[in-house]
């Protein structure tokens, strides 16, 4: 599998730089892993991320979705010419998680000059999916 990251020396320490002081940092959102076209990041079922009801909010999905996918993205293309800004997300969720840990993976469906198209996949501590996501984004000149 041919490295689709803009830098291919990309390490994990690098994402922990991101999020510092974001929405990301307050959901709680932890980098995991770091593949040659894929990111994986978890987050907390927990106080910040639950709906009244007990179960992760599907806009806590979302928001983890959005973060990796716009991850991906901003990472494929050079950071001095490109800026990734999200236009379109598409959430369906499938099952609900009450506690624990949700992790997200997210891997390109297009990648092309003006947008890009991530498909990001939400998983409880089982396995199982929680969450499927698909995020447009453009690719704008600075």
């Amino acid at each position: 599998m041919a490295v689709i990251w803009f830098n291919p020396n990309l390490k994990m320490e690098d994402l922990l730089l991101l999020g510092k002081g974001t929405m990301g940092e307050h959901l709680g959102i932890e980098w995991e892993e770091l593949g040659p076209d894929y990111i994986k990041a978890s987050m907390p079922v927990d106080y910040r991320t639950k709906q009244p009801y007990g179960l992760l909010h599907g806009g806590a999905s979302v928001a983890l979705a959005e973060t990796l996918g716009s991850v991906g993205a901003a990472l494929s293309v050079d950071a001095r010419k490109f800026i990734a800004v999200g236009m379109e997300i598409n959430a369906n969720h499938i099952r609900s998680a009450r506690e624990g840990r949700v992790t997200g993976i997210t891997r390109p469906i297009h990648r092309g000059a003006s947008t890009q198209v991530w498909e990001i996949r939400i998983e409880d501590e089982l396995g199982k999916l929680v969450c499927i996501s698909r995020l447009t984004v453009a690719i704008r000149k600075i």
